[in-house]
């Protein structure tokens, strides 16, 4: 069981950073992919990024290549999703994800393949 806790959200300026972490419970935390989504209001939640466990290898969405930069620290349990040169389009709710599955990279994309989700923080870019 992995419990997960996003802190970092709230409201910036097109064009200012920040950062997101999650704090997660349990002993095997070093085992997951950890994964950030997002959901804007009427919308379909959708992928942000993704580190693997060993935190080697990192995938990113079209839409923040460039601009988020994944990262985790595994002694303490926590992924941070560094987010600069923020745009009034990256206005969502962001959530962290934990996908127990060692796979290929596609299975990481789709928000049904993560076992567990934290609560999720609010971020809002204004123009």
């Amino acid at each position: 069981q992995v419990q997960l806790a996003e802190s970092g959200g709230g409201l910036v300026q097109a064009g200012g950073s920040l950062r997101l972490s999650c704090a997660a419970s349990g002993r095997t935390f070093s085992r997951y992919a950890m994964g950030w989504f997002r959901q804007a209001p009427g919308k379909e939640r959708e992928f942000v990024a993704v580190i693997r466990g060993s935190a080697n290898t990192s995938y990113y969405a079209d839409s923040v290549k460039g601009r988020f930069t994944i990262s985790r620290d595994n002694a303490k349990k926590t992924v941070y999703l560094q987010m600069n040169s923020l745009k009034p389009e990256d206005t969502a709710v962001y959530y962290c994800a934990a996908d127990s599955v060692l796979g290929t990279s596609g299975r990481y994309y789709s928000p049904n393949n993560y076992d567990y989700w934290g609560q999720g923080t609010q971020v809002t870019v204004s123009s």
